[in-house]
């Protein structure tokens, strides 16, 4: 499909993979694509190519992921961009895709573009719009998880937070490539776009993007680090417990150890107030190590019992 721009005198081909073949004929006045066409053919990932050997027929080309399923890598779509002062082409872009996309509207705010590479910044401010739309998605389920942490933490936390790290890395992912392609559009058409409107609100939406996803990774840092000290927290309140159970009870130990012994010559056995007297021993050496501990403040919270919507406690 052709869409002819009159006002400004430019052209956006939007091809099917089944008519890739009619890129050759469109950039004959260009550099040959050979590489690029193996990788549409193959519908792999090729890099950004910018060539501006010529005066005036400078061009950028490459692919973008613009759809990938957070739970299954290879379900992901692309498509393919050719973009020259003159016109730009992309194979591959189905609309039906991306949700956010109305096609008619984005076709009028083209009409007040000046170029083909501005009419591509609106194309790729549309889809990094559809992006930022799953984003919002992801704040809404991060913020549960947030409260979720003090109401209900538990190892399933634990495990939703790295499960919500590693959607925040796909969605920084499919962001990175527009960000090149974003400064390969000024490298190469700088003198063009430097001031255009449509250009500029590409950037601030892509700034805004990315810097929304960088407070995302800190606030998931900063839920791991709280794990962290809860884990590192309750992990130490236990060896403490057993350490105190340890000391307590070494009285009793060592009294057990004493009346198992079989020397010929025990004269306590034939005290009268002897099995009294041991018993006395070890309350009395219990209760004065559990005081010392005590006071020492060695026993912490360990004995006090859990409260509700405490990390610590």
């Amino acid at each position: 499909m052709e869409h002819t721009f009159l006002q400004h005198n430019w052209k956006w081909y939007q091809l099917k993979y089944d008519d890739a073949d009619l890129v050759h004929e469109i950039t004959k006045e260009y550099q040959p694509c050979d590489d690029w066409m193996k990788g549409i053919k193959e519908k792999k990932s090729n890099l950004l190519q910018i060539d501006v050997t010529k005066l005036n027929k400078e061009f950028l080309r490459g692919s973008i992921v613009y759809q990938q399923n957070i739970d299954d890598k290879e379900d992901h779509h692309l498509f393919y961009f050719y973009i020259t002062r003159e016109f730009f082409i992309t194979v591959g872009l189905d609309f039906e895709i991306l949700e956010s996309t109305n096609l008619p509207a984005m076709l009028d705010q083209m009409e007040r573009a000046t170029s083909p590479i501005e009419g591509f910044s609106i194309l790729l401010a549309d889809i990094l719009n559809n992006f930022l739309r799953k984003v919002d998605e992801f704040e809404v389920r991060l913020r549960k998880l947030m409260w979720r942490i003090q109401e209900e933490n538990n190892i399933s936390i634990l495990d939703d937070i790295f499960d919500t790290r590693h959607e925040l890395l796909i969605r920084k992912n499919l962001m990175i490539p527009l960000m090149e392609v974003e400064m390969g559009l000024e490298e190469t058409f700088n003198d063009e776009i430097n001031k255009k409107p449509e250009y500029q609100r590409l950037s601030k939406r892509l700034e805004r993007g990315l810097r929304l996803i960088g407070e995302y990774q800190q606030e998931i840092d900063t839920m791991i680090d709280l794990e962290e000290v809860v884990s590192t927290h309750r992990g130490n309140e236990i060896i403490k417990t057993l350490t105190v159970f340890t000391v307590l009870f070494t009285p009793l130990m060592a009294l057990g150890a004493l009346w198992g012994m079989n020397f010929e010559f025990m004269p306590e056995l034939k005290w009268k107030f002897g099995y009294l007297y041991a018993i006395i021993l070890m309350v009395i050496s219990t209760v004065a190590i559990y005081l010392y501990l005590r006071l020492k403040g060695w026993m912490g919270d360990i004995l006090t019992p859990k409260e509700k919507d405490s990390f610590f406690k």
